[in-house]
């Protein structure tokens, strides 16, 4: 099954036409509203440095199934 999906408002124009799996080894900062500043703080901090290793991360994983949970629940 094919699935089509517009990244165009969650990415900076320069990603907005890459692969998925160009995506995922982007920056954190490719991300529409995250500035290097932010990535370079989730470098330092947590030692994120693509958007898979954000994705992947456990403590957002985990943040993101519990506001799924929530939305779904209420």
């Amino acid at each position: 099954m094919a699935v089509s999906v517009d990244l165009a408002k969650a990415l900076d124009k320069a990603y907005e036409d890459k692969t998925l799996e160009e995506i995922l080894d982007a920056p954190v900062d490719a991300l529409a509203g995250l500035t290097p500043k932010h990535a370079e703080a989730l470098q330092e901090l947590l030692g994120i440095t693509s958007i898979r290793d954000l994705g992947s991360n456990k403590y957002f994983a985990t943040a993101g199934v519990l506001v799924a949970l929530a939305n779904r629940a209420g």
